[in-house]
């Protein structure tokens, strides 16, 4: 057995730095690309930029990516996917008051993109040419339109809720419109609603849109 000197541990003299996995390399070039979308737009970010950040060499980038623009894919799929868990969690832990569960259920969805506020400007900024973008966007819409249209048509089954245009056409506007008015205020172009005020808003024209008024019938005990 080899003896070591009495004031050294073994290994902790002369260690070799712990070896970054690739996991960790992919992960630090997604951080790096968030935190850069959060300071300027994707356009203004270069390859090398990403590189740096991420503390590897260029040649190393494109061993995890094809290009910048592959990066922003990585990053939009997880940001939906976290807005998917979010949204689905608060509409299933219905407080019993309809207001305040359409509420939570918008809340999630804000508070989401607004965490990843330079992904959500991005997006707008990539889809107008990026095709990849675009389809991952959609398939994500789409999921949300899903879920509120089966919203939609269990508050008119409950009848809490009138007849009104077709479910799916009213849940994909209002979607659309969720979309179009938090790119306003997360980018403060033109006219937007304050960040304080836009949940409460989008809320009202959801609950007028749906229940026909913004204070729909409160208790969901009987449903």
């Amino acid at each position: 057995m080899v003896a070591f000197p009495s004031r050294t541990r073994p290994g902790a003299r002369g260690r070799r730095a712990p070896r970054t996995s690739g996991d960790d390399r992919e992960l630090a070039i997604l951080a790096t690309a968030e935190r850069l979308l959060g300071e300027r737009p994707l356009s203004a970010i270069s390859v090398d930029d990403l590189a740096r950040g991420a503390g590897i060499s260029r040649p190393t980038f494109y061993f995890y990516f094809r290009s910048k623009d592959a990066v922003l894919l990585a990053l939009l799929d997880r940001v939906i996917a976290e807005a998917d868990r979010a949204s689905a969690d608060a509409f299933a832990a219905r407080s019993g008051d309809r207001r305040q569960d359409w509420r939570d259920g918008i809340k999630a969805y804000h508070d989401t993109f607004h965490r990843h506020r330079g992904v959500a400007l991005a997006l707008a900024e990539a889809r107008v040419t990026d095709e990849e973008v675009q389809e991952l966007w959609a398939r994500g819409f789409e999921q949300w339109v899903q879920t509120c249209t089966a919203l939609i048509e269990a508050e008119r089954a409950h009848g809490a809720a009138p007849p009104g245009p077709p479910a799916r056409e009213l849940a994909i506007v209002l979607n659309s419109m969720n979309e179009r008015v938090l790119h306003g205020t997360f980018s403060g172009k033109g006219p937007a609603v304050a960040e304080e005020d836009v949940v409460d808003v989008l809320l009202d024209v959801w609950l007028t849109a749906i229940y026909h008024t913004p204070t729909p019938p409160a208790d969901r005990s009987t449903d």
